[in-house]
């Protein structure tokens, strides 16, 4: 088995937050590899004229780091607390807050750049996912405590709050469209977690477009079709094999009524070539 063999093995083993990261990981060498077209065909624009014609970035930015640093924080803290999410919630809504909480991100930093009159640098990164993963876990369970090494046990609220921090320390910076999208993510999982605790999935519309887009590439595979295929060729095969028995307890009959010569030669044919099977 050879190394593409065992990433396949991995990632088909992994779970949904681990699946996340694996191609985050991939994208991220893609982007060290490919910076200038990873930046300027799958990062998200600051202009919205330039948005409009690749809409796609409303989604992609969130898989797009730049340094290494980035897309360490962002995906050590996504691997606990994103493990610890489904402890408390399902995969797909994990996916709902994830991709949602990108879109939410995106939507501000673009909505920021118009009414500022900005035209920055284009946004990459999953921290406005990641944020909002982080605020709506915190918010389910916030006295949930964390044992860190050196430090000791951390209430999960205060993390999270520690974490939201940091963003708003950058909105000092003159390029801050990138903490807008942070701050935006983190106020979406808090605000989604608590319409969870009523009763409230407010992202179960997405759900709905990731049931149905999930369904249409099932149904491409033609499964069912394959599986009737089989079924009349087994079929077919049982009926012949019926026919041949059949036929065989015939020219059986009938060397016990009058002998082997009253046969004919194609039942001698026959039976000879049956005997071989």
């Amino acid at each position: 088995m050879n190394i593409i063999d065992d990433i396949k093995h991995a990632y088909n083993k992994a779970n949904v937050v681990e699946k996340i990261i694996y191609v985050n990981v991939f994208l991220f060498l893609i982007t060290v590899l490919f910076k200038t077209f990873s930046v300027q065909w799958l990062a998200l624009p600051s202009s919205f004229d330039s948005f409009l014609n690749k809409p796609w970035t409303l989604i992609s930015y969130a898989f797009i780091h730049e340094r290494l640093f980035h897309v360490l924080s962002n995906l050590l803290v996504l691997y606990y607390i994103g493990n610890l999410f489904l402890d408390f919630f399902t995969k797909k809504q994990f996916l709902n807050f994830y991709f949602l909480g990108a879109i939410v991100g995106a939507i501000s930093f673009l909505s920021f750049n118009y009414f500022a009159d900005k035209s920055g640098a284009p946004l990459g990164g999953a921290s406005a996912a990641v944020s909002t993963i982080f605020v709506a876990i915190a918010t389910k369970i916030p006295r949930y405590a964390l044992r860190l090494r050196f430090i000791g046990s951390v209430e999960l609220w205060v993390l999270a709050a520690i974490w939201v921090a940091l963003s708003i320390l950058q909105l000092a910076n003159p390029d801050n469209g990138g903490a807008i999208a942070h701050l935006s993510g983190a106020v979406f999982g808090f605000i989604y977690a608590k319409q969870l605790d009523k009763g409230n999935d407010i992202g179960k519309w997405f759900e709905a477009i990731l049931d149905y887009f999930t369904n249409f590439m099932k149904s491409k595979k033609d499964r069912p079709l394959r599986t009737v295929h089989k079924s009349k060729e087994r079929a077919s095969k049982n009926d012949v094999s019926i026919s041949r028995q059949r036929k065989i307890d015939v020219i059986l009959d009938k060397i016990s009524k009058s002998g082997y010569e009253s046969l004919t030669q194609e039942e001698k044919d026959f039976l000879f070539r049956a005997g071989k099977k």
